[in-house]
């Protein structure tokens, strides 16, 4: 008889393992992904997780709670970005992508069942290449230390509910993650501070400094910015500042188009950039200065 059992449930997988073996062919690319598959097993092994399976390039691992499974995360990430032997041909690289969710299944003969197996399943798909993706239960599982590594980035829903799952990126590769201790005020009296960003949008302020170092822009009435757009999604993107600079990060269906004034136009999407300078922001469509869905922004050293 199955045991009810309250987990967090990670999947890992390789991203493009199919073109790998067209790349490396097939003796390398498979011992490519089962060095993949030994580091996440490793990594799972030394954070108090348990390999429940592994299939071709993924695996699937619970912990008991979302510190254990990040810790995992994390360490997954960090040792395959800088594993040396995992170099790809044209100076790409080998890359995973992670998805974690927090809930109750049934342990039955040494495997997991229950919707929260596949709802951290659909984590793993939303990923990009070197994301970790997890739900808002695991994030009310985190210590202080990791939710303050984490941002919401969109939501999505749930199949056969009304209700939407909300999906938080975990920002792993920033320092204080590496060290899990937070780091204030680091770049106090330095000169490569990133300065403050002002933006505007239909006479709402929001300045990005030391004190506040994100916003998130869409037409969801939980943002800092909120834009109203049949072209713009719930969460469309957000600015994150990134050492000494202002990142601008599209997550959306249709894009950001980015006016700077002293630059040419451009279209992010799923990508990012750095802002500088002044300019205007628009979400799903270029906008004119004085449209009300232009959001400006200005940067000051």
């Amino acid at each position: 008889m199955g045991k009810d059992i309250e987990l967090a449930i990670l999947f890992a997988d390789v991203v493009g393992s199919t073109q790998l073996y067209e790349v490396l062919g097939d003796t390398r690319a498979r011992e490519t992904v089962a060095s993949c598959i030994e580091i996440m097993q490793l990594a799972t092994e030394q954070n108090n997780g348990t390999v429940i399976k592994t299939m071709g390039d993924e695996i699937m691992a619970t912990f008991p709670d979302g510190d254990a499974a990040l810790n995992a995360a994390a360490q997954m990430q960090k040792l395959i970005g800088d594993a040396k032997d995992l170099d790809i041909e044209g100076g790409a690289h080998v890359a995973i992508r992670i998805g974690c969710h927090f809930g109750p299944v049934v342990l039955e003969n040494r495997d997991i069942f229950g919707s929260a197996v596949h709802t951290a399943n659909r984590m793993t798909s939303q990923a990009k290449a070197s994301q970790i993706i997890i739900t808002e239960e695991v994030v009310r599982q985190l210590s202080p230390e990791w939710v303050q590594a984490v941002r919401q980035i969109d939501v999505a829903p749930i199949r056969g509910k009304s209700d939407e799952l909300g999906l938080y990126e975990v920002l792993w590769q920033t320092e204080d993650v590496t060290s899990m201790v937070p780091t204030l005020n680091v770049t106090e009296g330095r000169a490569d501070t990133p300065g403050t960003l002002r933006v505007v949008c239909q006479g709402k302020e929001v300045i990005l400094d030391e004190s506040k170092s994100s916003l998130t822009m869409g037409r969801s009435d939980d943002n800092d910015i909120v834009v109203k757009g049949n072209l713009i999604s719930r969460i469309h993107a957000r600015i994150e500042q990134d050492r000494n600079k202002y990142l601008l990060i599209d997550q959306s269906t249709n894009g950001t188009f980015v006016h700077q004034s002293e630059g040419e136009d451009l279209f992010v999407r799923r990508d990012s950039m750095q802002l500088t300078g002044d300019g205007i922001l628009g979400l799903g469509r270029a906008t004119e200065h004085d449209s009300p869905l232009a959001i400006h922004f200005s940067t000051k050293k």
